[in-house]
């Protein structure tokens, strides 16, 4: 049985740890040379602003509406998920890094300890991620936690499902692309 991990918002959030004044703040994330928009927090997302959307085109939107824009930070980001990796996985077992942001945890004999439903509410290592990085990480938990999670972000996932006890790059089909 594993358990799902994935940092919200990941590459906004990481802004907001050296700048905590803007948590709760619109927060775009532009790619490299500051073409586009890659990443969002959950404000900027709530003001509508798309994947992919132009900086040259939004700045004036931008600027009016107080959302903060960050040009990417690649070493902050890897850094940031390095750290938050090593917490998660000191939760469970067995971890598999998914991706710079989501990692699954082997949770297999943990619900003779407690239900898994409150696994990641009453995890101290999810506090103190949250504590230690700044990082709120999402979790689920359960056998069909692949297929859950599917179902709620399906652009993050292609065919197939993770095969436990593989490496998230030999899991085929449900590599991101």
């Amino acid at each position: 049985m594993f358990a799902l991990a994935d940092a919200n918002n990941f590459y906004a959030s990481c802004e907001t740890v050296f700048r905590p004044d803007l948590r709760g703040k619109p927060i775009c994330v532009v790619s490299n040379n500051d073409g586009c928009v890659i990443a969002r927090s959950a404000e900027a997302k709530r003001m509508g602003i798309q994947m992919g959307a132009p900086l040259f085109k939004n700045e004036r939107y931008f600027r009016e509406n107080g959302v903060h824009i960050f040009s990417s930070n690649y070493a902050l980001y890897g850094d940031t998920s390095a750290r938050m990796m090593a917490i998660l996985g000191e939760m469970a077992p067995g971890q598999e890094i998914y991706s710079i942001d989501e990692s699954f945890l082997d949770v297999s004999g943990i619900a003779a300890y407690m239900p898994l439903e409150t696994f990641g509410r009453q995890n101290q290592e999810r506090d103190r991620a949250d504590d230690w990085c700044g990082l709120r990480a999402f979790q689920d938990a359960g056998q069909a936690g692949q297929l859950r999670r599917q179902k709620m972000d399906p652009h993050k996932w292609h065919r197939g499902s993770f095969q436990p006890g593989t490496s998230a790059e030999a899991a085929g089909p449900s590599k991101r692309g």
